[in-house]
């Protein structure tokens, strides 16, 4: 019996030295090749990458995986609760692994096997964390075991707090969510600290399949599982009876899903994702979770919008109806064939339409969803047909002139409908399309840019991208180097037919002014604020090309063009934002100035990684602010052309808005400086200017350059939107002057002849006059060079059209 007993003891221990020997075995074999989990205590994960106005409002978001870091002393307790509770139970007393949970599971899943029911993990937030971070998703035997290993030495290595706090901002929740704070932004609009515990308890019931209990899609499966969670959380006594009864009886409300790049600032938010890429790398944009604060003031960016906007379409709507975007044949389905009707976008708060019928007084209306409305003649008397050269036909006088049965039109709902009433109003949507960028002039911070009529439609940026001609917006540039050259705001220019020799084989270049008359011998101002090509030929010629080009060159309007004088009338190429910086260094004191979109960005900890103002200021770091006075920063801005001249240009373009071609922008009430321009044919139309402290840049055209028409130009359609714009971003504050340097003097005068005002004279102006410049007399010398006919009287008729006569 004894030796029984001996060979029966030997051979258990033999059977236990195998199996111990075969769990080496197993845990050798499956430990080789396993990654190091060591990375877990430096890990940093991808974050959301957040942009904010001026302000400090967000205005966008930009992340590969949406995330938003969050330490565990910062997670509240109940959201910690629910995810245990759903999770993990016992996470604080296991090892990694839980035997317990495995063995109920698999009792569980034998059931479930019987009952051909899915079968259930036994996983704990260790193993979770060893699969998300170190693992693959493959559903083996051998990533189990691996995952088990893992678990045990991630155990040994880090405190169950910072396991914990890598699971709660790894785990994916559904909605592009990673972690709990973006989850609880995505699904409730709030920060973690605000969630309720139906809401916590909800975020818990996501992590085993986020898609199964979408609110949206599935809202009765959803709340089950929310409630089961909070179930197990009172079950765990992480919540009392009364607080689970409470949560289990509130609906789930969620709220819908948040764009990640947010409307309305979308050419803006383009340019500083290029910025950004360009100077930080798209890693650190898109997993870098940076804080960019730009420099977007959304007042202004609002007013810009909608101004654009609102001019494109006026524009539009002068040159006539180019009719239905499709037709279809009406019939009962035709809910379903609306449908499937592709409309181009830009459309926003418009909306496709059929026409079901047409009687003498309206169009009846259909809409996608089966809706029905009314389109009143008066809603579409505006649709003159569209004809060649942007002209238009006569203007329709019944609705059946406009639009047909089975028409697919885009129409709004009228502003002045009653409730209820469905009453619609015609539209288009424009194939004209323009740009605005506003300026601080001073600093060169981008307050507002809109690259065009929808970013939707399209996303190329008119603002930086577009080059285009500016017309006349360049002749400041001329008649500035001509004030450093001798000249003065009263000098005469003979306004008279000028031929310019092009050279072998170019033949005879004759300009003309706009208005196809000659006005004799006019000054300077009056050249600017008219707007005078053969004025503005002959100063260019005087003074030398080369000269203006180099003027040019040094605001940086242009880098390089030909030193010919049809340039002087701007045939060369440039872009709204370079044409709107050069102007705002007329209002700065004729300061250089870059403009910039970001202030400044920092990394995820705090760190400045991008500072747009890169001034030093001693003594400023760690100081409260008791309402001291700020501190005295030096400027840095290198002097592009001497304040007295800048200044003289600001006087004069500000009679470019008191008596020249922008006279329409006087409505503003405002002091306001700026200068129209129209390329030939009418192919560009720009408008830039400024107040004291704000620069506009205005362009409007196709984006394949073609006639606007022969009446459009850019008093007519740049000018509106320049003004409609500074009359939102100056209500309510006084109207400033500008200001003016010291070294000139202010003398009155006779705006038509430049000369010192009588005394008691009315029409009077301030001028401006380097010292010893001012016309004391009329004996002053007129500029007289290309003359080729005699120009005899003031309007007489041009003798030749040829050449450049649509500069305005």
């Amino acid at each position: 019996m004894w030796r029984s007993l001996a060979w029966s003891v030997a051979g258990l221990a033999v059977i236990g030295l195998g199996v111990a020997g075969l769990g080496l075995y197993g845990l050798w074999y499956f430990s080789q090749g396993l990654p190091d989990y060591q990375q877990l205590g430096t890990y940093r994960p991808p974050v959301t990458t957040r942009i904010h106005g001026g302000d400090g409002t967000l205005i966008a978001e930009m992340a590969h995986e949406r995330r938003l870091f969050v330490p565990y002393d910062a997670i509240p307790k109940r959201v910690v609760d629910a995810f245990l509770a759903a999770e993990d139970k016992s996470f604080f007393e296991h090892a990694g692994i839980d035997p317990m949970g495995i063995a109920r599971a698999f009792i569980d899943n034998l059931q479930n096997l019987a009952q051909e029911k899915r079968l259930v993990g036994a996983s704990t937030i260790t193993q979770q964390v060893a699969k998300n971070f170190l693992l693959s998703n493959e559903v083996s035997f051998k990533r189990k075991v691996r995952e088990a290993i893992l678990a045990v030495r991630i155990e040994k290595a880090y405190t169950k707090e910072h396991i914990l706090e890598l699971y709660l901002n790894e785990i994916f929740l559904g909605r592009r969510a990673y972690g709990v704070a973006a989850a609880a932004l995505n699904y409730f609009g709030k920060g973690l600290d605000e969630l309720t515990i139906a809401e916590a308890a909800y975020l818990a019931a996501l992590p085993k399949a986020p898609n199964n209990y979408n609110p949206t899609l599935h809202p009765d499966r959803a709340k089950d599982r929310r409630d089961w969670v909070i179930g197990r959380m009172e079950e765990d006594r992480r919540i009392t009876e009364a607080e689970a009864d409470e949560a289990q009886a509130q609906p789930l409300l969620s709220r819908p899903l948040p764009d990640l790049d947010p409307p309305g600032n979308g050419y803006f938010v383009e340019e500083v994702r290029r910025e950004m890429i360009a100077k930080l790398g798209e890693a650190a944009l898109y997993d870098g979770g940076l804080s960019i604060r730009t420099t977007l003031d959304q007042k202004i960016q609002s007013a810009a919008d909608e101004a654009l906007r609102a001019g494109l379409i006026a524009y539009d709507r002068r040159h006539g109806w180019r009719g239905p975007v499709a037709h279809l044949e009406p019939g009962s389905d035709w809910a379903a064939k609306l449908g499937a009707v592709e409309i181009e976008s830009g459309m926003e708060n418009w909306r496709a339409a059929i026409v079901l019928g047409v009687d003498s007084s309206e169009a009846s209306l259909g809409f996608e969803d089966g809706t029905k409305g009314r389109l009143p003649m008066a809603g579409m008397a505006w649709a003159r047909p569209n004809l060649p050269e942007q002209l238009t036909g006569p203007p329709p006088k019944l609705p059946g002139d406009v639009v047909k049965p089975g028409d697919v039109i885009v129409v709004e709902l009228s502003d002045e409908a009653r409730p209820g009433s469905n009453e619609y109003l015609l539209r288009q949507i424009p194939k004209v399309n323009g740009a605005v960028v506003a300026l601080d002039p001073h600093t060169g911070r981008v307050l507002a840019l809109s690259g065009g009529f929808s970013f939707d439609k399209s996303q190329y940026d008119r603002v930086t991208q577009a080059k285009r001609q500016p017309g006349s917006a360049f002749k400041p540039f001329v008649y500035a180097t001509a004030l450093d050259n001798g000249f003065n705001p009263s000098s005469l220019i003979l306004d008279a037919p000028v031929a310019i020799d092009q050279g072998p084989g170019l033949g005879v270049w004759k300009p003309g002014n706009y208005s196809g008359h000659f006005y004799g011998p006019t000054t300077l101002r009056a050249g600017l604020e008219l707007s005078r090509n053969l004025m503005t030929v002959r100063l260019a010629q005087f003074v030398g090309m080369d000269k203006v080009v180099a003027t040019a060159r040094h605001f940086g309007v242009v880098d390089d063009i030909p030193p010919v004088l049809s340039m002087a009338l701007g045939a060369g190429e440039t872009t709204l934002m370079r044409l709107t910086t050069a102007y705002s260094m007329f209002v700065n004191g004729g300061r250089r100035i870059k403009p910039s979109l970001i202030d400044r960005a920092q990394d995820r900890d705090g760190r400045d990684v991008f500072l747009s103002d890169q001034r030093t200021c001693t003594g400023c770091q760690d100081v409260a602010w008791s309402g001291q006075e700020p501190p005295d920063m030096p400027d840095l801005r290198e002097s592009v052309i001497s304040p007295q001249t800048a200044y003289q240009i600001v006087n004069i373009l500000q009679g470019v808005v008191d008596r020249g071609t922008a006279t329409r922008v006087k409505a503003v009430g405002h002091p306001l400086a700026g200068k129209t321009g129209t390329s030939n044919e009418s192919k560009d139309t720009w408008f830039v200017g400024f107040a004291p402290d704000l620069a506009v840049g205005v362009f409007v055209g196709f984006d394949q350059p073609d006639t606007l028409g022969k009446r459009e130009t850019g008093a007519s359609a740049a000018a509106p939107i320049f003004r409609d714009i500074m009359a939102v971003a100056l209500a309510g504050k006084a109207p400033l002057p500008f200001r003016v340097p010291p070294g000139l003097r202010l003398v009155r005068v006779d705006p038509k002849t430049g000369l010192l005002a009588e005394p008691g004279a009315r029409n009077v102006i301030w001028e401006a006059f380097k010292p010893g410049t001012e016309p004391l007399d009329d004996d002053r010398p007129v500029l007289d060079l290309g003359r080729v006919d005699d120009p005899g009287a003031p309007n007489l008729p041009q003798a030749n059209q040829q050449g450049t006569t649509g500069l305005y």
